[in-house]
């Protein structure tokens, strides 16, 4: 079915905004931003994703409440947990005998922390995963394609994903930049707030800067949508060789782009489950 809007995405998007309700609204305030919400899905193209109809249900929230929910304090804090953590697991990633696939399923891990896909993120089942963290079987043919690419390209451009996670991926930039000297490496990050999704400002938090040149994508999307980027991320996106697209929410958005995209994602929602035929958090590495 090559129409991005599925139907598995409505319904799981109808469930978060039920729990998201503010607990202060008056029942009026929450009858008419349902009712307003299902006159979005019912108007919605199919040629849109989830994360373009999120944004779409925030301004709603925004007009109707007065706001849309605020992850900053959980993005500081997950931002912090995993720069505590950074070196005991950079020096894991050294010691393995292919340090490259080691901080890739690392940074497969840190794709957990999604407030968005996961109903409650708990630090516990984090540290679980992080443990556990070669039950990522990511090698063969895909992951062997990477590697030759990164080796004969020249441009990487890296799509982040969620806060926190962007410290497990600046550790993968890390190795990259080592392994392929060669490669000038770009990243993209949100322009604008949207759930727990990195911005300039996590960036910065986490030194991202200190192993990539970082810019953001000029808009407040959930993964990255090709129409509304700015002209900057644009250029940058044409002048891509190899691309890694970090996270579901990229994959949605770009899983029908005919570019050479390599997406690294765990696999969270029960529609990808299934299409992917593997467990809950299953680490999956794709090529478009």
């Amino acid at each position: 079915m090559n129409t991005l809007l599925r139907s598995e995405c409505i319904q799981c998007l109808t469930e978060q905004q039920f729990r998201s309700l503010p607990e202060d609204a008056s029942e009026e305030q929450k009858l008419e931003f349902l009712q307003r919400m299902y006159g979005i899905f019912s108007g919605a193209s199919r040629e849109v994703c989830a994360p373009v109809i999120v944004r779409e249900i925030n301004e709603l929230s925004r007009e109707i409440f007065g706001c849309v929910r605020d992850y900053s304090e959980e993005k500081s804090y997950y931002n912090q947990l995993l720069l505590k953590k950074e070196q005991g697991i950079r020096e894991k990633i050294h010691g393995a005998e292919d340090p490259l696939l080691k901080a890739l399923q690392f940074s497969l891990v840190g794709n957990y922390i999604d407030f968005s896909a996961v109903n409650n993120v708990e630090e516990e089942y984090l540290e679980t995963l992080l443990k556990e963290v070669e039950q990522n079987s990511v090698t063969g043919e895909t992951y062997e394609r990477l590697k030759r690419d990164l080796s004969s390209r020249r441009n990487l451009l890296f799509l982040t994903d969620n806060a926190g996670e962007g410290v497990l991926d600046k550790l993968f930039l890390e190795v990259i930049r080592e392994s392929f000297p060669h490669l000038s490496v770009k990243v993209l990050v949100r322009g604008k707030p949207v759930l727990n999704d990195m911005t300039m400002e996590d960036a910065l938090e986490i030194g991202l800067q200190k192993v990539a040149e970082v810019y953001d994508n000029g808009n407040g999307i959930a993964g990255t949508w090709l129409p509304e980027l700015s002209t900057q991320a644009k250029g940058i996106w044409e002048n891509a060789e190899v691309i890694i697209a970090k996270g579901q929410a990229n994959y949605e958005t770009l899983r029908l782009c005919e570019t050479n995209i390599y997406f690294i994602f765990l696999c969270k929602c029960e529609m990808f489950c299934r299409s992917f035929q593997v467990p809950r958090y299953t680490g999956i590495l794709r090529k478009n």
